[in-house]
């Protein structure tokens, strides 16, 4: 009776401090969740609005299917070639008959070949524009929408029908004045990325391809790497393109990311290598692009109409007039890209612009002294020539800024040439120099690079009906450059640095200083105020990083209240030591303030950005070294503690952290790395990380705070759940007893096993990871209705015990409490014992599911294949799946007494220590290694049950 008593006692203090320690850690856990979200919502939902314009088809698309070669066929039953068309081009081609230039589009990770038509459908309305005089053919790959950013068997097969592809299509111009001798090849998300593997395979000629264009394709890295396929096709491609860059000068590679509205890819990944040997490579976000400035996500890339727009005429600007072909010439190419995508002067393209241009015309020439002047034209008949003498200037000014509001195309500006009057018969063309923006084009001259010139002259033709005002400005740099430092990491938005411009110029430079970091995140606040409410100009705000094209460009109207956030996709390389700039269009007379600080959210916003993929790594890190702590207990104890109590004490970074980041910083050391090299261990993540300047000292503790949270919470929703289906399950099917199965292999189970092996070999290997699961599952809620089943029926008898002996004389039923007590206090070591199989149980079914999680893309890939192909090959996960089958047909059917009296146990509680920091060090960039160390823990655990 006592021990009853004193069980119970026990059962309420232990479950009383169990509620009061996690709910003070639960306060801290709920805050890491709530940073954990305010990041995810500044990715998926925080970004600018969709500037983009829809691209529409003027008449109906069609899709000719391309026959290709039979043995070509054969071998890849489930790929197809299309070639895109619309009404009487469409049936045109028909025949095959084709005389355009082929374009070949290859869709990325469950893309489909229809998204070509945004391009095909443009390229042919440019086409009619110039009756056909050029035109092109776009070709398009049916990948059957396979998900190759989840499951990287496949992209080998892909690369290799892409290589059959480009040898089909130019058969069909064999017949031509002008065959082509390559095909042009514009690949979306890792269609871009199958375009640059095909310069790996053996029998690939380079000249095959002379125009590659990728958008938002993750070039860097994948990311996820969810198994070493993938991870194993980047580095291939990626070293390839390293060791052979000699070989692909003739190849012009330009790469469009789309900015921060892309959460999916972020553009960091889609820039190129930028190496020496290979400088025919272009890489740029879609914000940064002329005429286009928006960001875009990772599907309207492919139909964002500017950005389209942009992409066709630098395809027409590189044909060759000669051979009716995108040109061979890869200077041209790259001049080409660089006018379209980089810097657009408000020019058509040439080739080879003249050197010098006549001014002729009955103009009126007219010479300007002052330092600024503003002309309005509206409705002038007569044209006329604006000179400014830049003898009186130079000696006071440095640069010369000049700007047009009308955005046409033509020549307005020129240059003369030691001209001793005021006239200037000869001119160069200084319009070449100017730069497009949203509601202006301007011009900004440094004088001292001009020393031969001795005017500047500004042509205004006659216009009818157009108004436009041109403006001009002498100024020093040092007047019109300002320094803002920004506002330190942890000032939290608290504090703020701020500046007050008087505008009497046309041109402001803010430099962002100490702006180099991509963890740095601001918002800038710039607000315009007006002497007079007259109206005026849009202002011209930019966010200038020197170091990458990811500029982005705001116009907002006089007055106004304008935020633009800062932040980076590139962080500053170590050799540059050029500044960030905000540059300020302004209207004269205006006064601006700009106020930075620095902004939380979007910090934590960057952290998910570029560290979301390792995240499950630091989940799983805790919850193993939680799941350590518990057959620590039971050692110590006898008793399994809960999953949240033990998080609490085990789960800390000073366990796991300060090993790596020493191993780190004796990777500097030439000496330690011949040992580490010498030992065949891979290189550290961390190490690779801030080589790529996406690592900085705090990240990885605060990604393992995350990860501490996600466990405690998803912990909660899983533990949770499990009762919510024992509670289901309790109500349809009545509770059995608790028994204990003496045995731990039977033939049955031995035969469930071999079953499962099976499947893991001929079907897919995470199919057969996801059954033992489901078994597991079942297994766990069914201990769960039995435990609580008998608790019930232990707290009935206490209750029954207790008034019997109350009235024990009255009732002469002492005799029978008694025994009852006995029997009851017999019943709780069992309880005991079955609630402590249950706590490791659960943990063990947790630590599972994320493997499952981790396992599952290649499942899906399966299924999605099946009607093709019973068998995944190749299986990234098939030997692993049939280790975990055996192992955990074990660890189900075992409980906790069998494993107390391991000699085994020691070593299985101390492994996940040493194991979690393995895992951290090698498997932040590589998920797929996540399941092998789980694996082996639970290796260790199942040879407790047995030893």
């Amino acid at each position: 009776m006592r021990a009853l008593l004193r069980f119970s006692a026990w059962r309420g203090v232990m479950g009383r401090a169990g509620r009061g320690l996690p709910a003070l850690a639960a306060l801290f856990y709920a805050a890491l969740a709530a940073l954990v979200l305010l990041g995810v919502r500044d990715v998926l939902f925080l970004y600018e609005e969709n500037r983009c314009s829809m691209t529409y088809m003027y008449e109906y698309p069609e899709y000719l299917k391309i026959k290709l070669p039979r043995k070509t066929a054969r071998r890849y039953p489930v790929y197809e070639l299309y070639l895109y068309g619309e009404g009487n081009y469409a049936e045109e081609n028909k025949n095959l008959l084709l005389t355009g230039i082929p374009v070949l589009f290859l869709p990325g990770n469950a893309g489909s070949y229809k998204q070509v038509r945004s391009l095909g459908s443009i390229a042919l309305r440019k086409a009619e524009d110039v009756d056909f005089k050029y035109h092109f053919n776009f070709f398009s790959v049916n990948f059957n929408e396979e998900l190759v950013a989840l499951y990287g068997g496949s992209l080998q097969r892909q690369t290799k029908f892409v290589h059959e592809c480009i040898k089909a299509i130019l058969k069909l111009y064999k017949d031509q004045e002008f065959p082509p001798t390559s095909v042009a090849i514009v690949g979306h998300s890792m269609g871009g990325l199958i375009a640059r593997a095909l310069l790996t395979l053996k029998n690939f000629k380079p000249e095959l391809i002379n125009l590659l264009i990728t958008q938002a394709t993750p070039h860097v890295a994948p990311v996820m790497p969810l198994d070493k396929y993938l991870t194993d096709f980047y580095t291939a491609v990626n070293n390839h393109w390293i060791l052979k860059a000699q070989d692909l000068r003739n190849l012009t590679t330009f790469s469009v990311a789309g900015g921060f509205r892309d959460y999916q890819v972020r553009s960091g990944l889609a820039f190129l290598p930028r190496l020496s040997q290979h400088d025919s490579a272009l890489s740029v976000v879609s914000s940064a692009v002329p005429r286009a400035w928006a960001s875009t996500d990772h599907l309207s890339i492919v139909w964002c109409k500017e950005l389209v727009l942009a992409i066709i005429r630098a395809l027409f600007d590189l044909i060759d007039e000669n051979t009716r072909q995108i040109t061979k010439d890869p200077n041209k190419r790259m001049s080409v890209l660089n006018h379209h995508f980089v810097r657009h002067p408000a020019k058509i393209f040439e080739e080879n612009p003249e050197a010098f241009t006549e001014l002729t015309g009955t103009f009126m020439w007219i010479t300007v002294k002052a330092s600024k002047w503003t002309y309005s034209v509206h409705n002038d008949s007569d044209g006329k020539y604006f000179t400014f003498p830049l003898l009186s200037h130079r000696k006071s000014y440095s640069h010369v800024h000049c700007e047009k509001s009308m955005l046409d195309t033509s020549s307005w500006i020129y240059g003369c040439v030691n001209s001793s009057s005021s006239m200037c018969p000869e001119a160069t063309d200084l319009s070449w120099r100017a730069e497009l923006l949203p509601t202006t084009k301007v011009v900004i001259l440094k004088l001292q690079d001009y020393p031969s010139l001795s005017h500047i002259v500004i042509q205004v033709p006659p216009t009818a009906g157009n108004k436009y005002t041109l403006d001009c400005e002498f100024f020093r740099e040092e007047s019109r450059t300002v320094q803002l430092p920004v506002t330190h990491l942890f000032s939290f938005g608290l504090s703020s640095s701020k500046i007050l411009l008087n505008s009497t110029g046309l041109l402001y430079n803010v430099q962002l200083q100490h702006f180099n970091q991509i963890y740095q995140a601001f918002k800038i606040y710039i607000e315009s105020h007006c002497q007079s409410l007259e109206e005026r100009k849009p202002s011209v705000y930019r966010l200038h990083i020197p170091w990458s094209h990811e500029d982005s460009i705001i116009a907002a109207k006089v007055p106004s209240f304008t935020e633009i956030s800062a932040k980076l996709h590139i962080a500053q390389p170590q050799n540059d030591s050029r500044v960030p700039e905000l540059n300020i269009y302004s209207s004269s007379d205006c006064q601006y303030e700009v106020i930075l600080k620095t902004s939380l959210v979007q910090i934590l916003g960057q952290m998910i950005r570029f560290h979301a993929s390792a995240l499950p790594v630091y989940v799983v890190s805790n919850i193993l070294l939680t799941y350590g702590g518990q057959l620590s207990t039971l050692i110590s104890k006898g008793q399994c503690s809960d999953f949240s109590l033990e998080l609490l004490r085990t789960a800390k970074p000073y366990k796991v952290e300060p090993l790596i980041s020493i191993v780190v910083f004796l990777q500097g050391f030439n000496w330690f790395r011949e040992i580490w090299e010498s030992l065949s261990l891979p290189e550290v993540d961390a190490a690779v990380l801030s080589s790529q300047d996406t690592w900085f000292p705090l990240v990885s503790l605060i990604l393992f705070l995350f990860g501490t949270g996600i466990a405690y919470w998803s912990g909660v929703i899983f533990s949770t759940s499990l009762r919510l289906f024992s509670s289901l399950w309790s109500t349809l099917i009545r509770p059995t007893v608790l028994e204990r199965d003496s045995k731990l292999i039977t033939p049955r189970r031995l035969c469930g096993v071999l079953s499962l092996a099976l499947v893991s070999w001929t079907t897919c290997g995470a199919f057969a990871v996801f059954l033992i699961y489901l078994q597991y599952l079942f297994k766990v809620i069914k201990l769960h209705v039995n435990v609580r089943a008998e608790q019930n029926m232990i707290n009935g008898n206490s209750d029954c015990s207790r008034n019997s002996s109350i009235h024990a004389v009255k009732n002469q039923t002492l005799m029978d409490s008694t025994s009852k007590a006995t029997q009851s206090l017999s019943n709780s070591s069992t309880i005991a014992e079955a609630i402590n199989s249950l706590k490791i149980h659960v943990t063990i079914l947790y630590l599972f599911t994320w493997i499952v999680l981790l396992n599952l893309p290649s499942f899906i890939y399966w299924l999605k294949n099946l009607r093709y192909n019973v068998r995944l090959d190749p299986d990234p996960c098939r030997s692993t799946a049939i280790v975990l089958v055996c192992i955990l047909e074990v660890l189900m059917n075992s409980s906790t007494s069998e494993v107390k009296s391991s000699k085994l146990l020691k070593i299985a509680a101390k492994a996940p220590l040493p194991l979690s920091v393995a895992m951290l060090a090698f498997g932040r960039m590589h998920l797929y290694k996540v399941p092998h160390f789980v694996t082996f823990c639970f290796l260790l655990h199942a040879l407790c049950c047995i030893v």
